[in-house]
């Protein structure tokens, strides 16, 4: 069996980026349900703006890969990036507009389910799940219902928000898969430049289709905006990226989760929110699943992989971080 590579010890500076980076994609949900913009638009701006950010960048000290992805020779990773830039959208067509309809604290924890849907999308690739992972969704799942339905009970628009931030998680599962594709040969930065435009070119034509207004906000939704943009979109993810150079791929994943108690918490101090007892305890159990999937999928990562035989492609390798709330 093989062993993990071994990482030095946390230092400082280390464990100051795992508490901005918990405590940037922790404030996605609350700002979403603040702002007065519709979803579909803020998803559109958080898009645009980030590759306004990274694409000069990218272009810049990527020239070389961009080459490529226009040639032939880089077609099937083009189009993963492209895909990849759709399962995006459908990300946050449906996970940001259930911030708005169920609490703060459902949808983060049920769009924290991504490494359970994951699992799924490995094994139907052809890939066996440990039975520990079975296990793991099993219990995520019935946490799940649990949660989803003590919302039924609140109200209509409460549970239409929890079957919106599981589509959320379905397809950020989706989007992870395909980045990983194309990730095996592109550079971060090119890759996405590329899914961020994708994204925000297909939330844009739903935007426009469905008669969302783009402009016309207060002041505050555009903080909100550029907040989102800074912290979840730019600055969470980076500062876990950041982090993997000391901690394993495996313990950034656990420290994700405590996103939801940290949108729970912001949620119920600035906006009075605090979900249902029963929907705590439902919560509680998914998150306790998702992390057994995660350790248990970390365990099966760590056996020695079988060698393709001529002609096949092998498996991809894992990947590191959780959605882009």
């Amino acid at each position: 069996m093989q062993s993990s590579p071994p990482h030095p010890p946390l230092d400082p500076l280390t464990t100051g980026a795992i508490v901005l980076a918990v405590a940037a994609v922790s404030s996605s949900a609350p700002l979403i349900a603040f702002a007065t913009a519709p979803a579909l638009a803020i998803a559109f701006w958080r898009n645009l703006i980030a590759t306004g950010v990274i694409a000069p960048w990218s272009l810049v000290r990527r020239r070389a890969e961009f080459r490529i992805l226009a040639s032939d020779a880089g077609r099937r990773e083009g189009w993963y990036c492209v895909l990849s830039g759709v399962a995006l959208a459908a990300h946050f067509a449906t996970w940001m507009p259930s911030a708005q309809l169920t609490s703060v604290a459902a949808a983060t924890a049920l769009g924290a389910t991504q490494p359970v849907w994951q699992g799924l999308i490995a094994r139907w690739q052809g890939r066996r799940l440990p039975r520990t992972v079975w296990v793991g969704i099993g219990i995520a799942v019935s946490g799940a219902v649990l949660a989803s339905g003590a919302d039924i009970a609140v109200s209509g628009r409460a549970f239409a928000g929890d079957l919106l931030a599981i589509a959320g998680a379905i397809f950020i599962a989706g989007y992870t898969a395909l980045g990983e594709r194309a990730r095996a040969t592109l550079s971060t930065t090119t890759y996405t430049t590329i899914c961020y435009s994708v994204c925000a070119a297909v939330l844009l034509v739903v935007c426009l289709a469905g008669g969302v207004p783009l402009g016309g906000y207060d002041s505050d939704t555009w903080l909100v905006i550029l907040a989102l943009v800074a912290g979840a979109q730019l600055l969470g993810h980076s500062m876990f990226n950041y982090a993997l150079r000391r901690v394993s791929a495996t313990t950034v994943s656990v420290l994700i989760l405590l996103e939801v108690p940290g949108a729970a918490l912001l949620g119920w101090l600035w906006l009075g929110q605090f979900p249902q007892p029963l929907a705590l305890s439902g919560l509680g159990v998914l998150l306790a699943g998702t992390v057994v999937v995660v350790l248990g999928g970390a365990r099966a990562g760590r056996r020695p992989q079988p060698v393709p035989l001529p002609g096949e492609v092998g498996p991809p390798p894992p990947g590191r971080a959780g959605p882009p709330a």
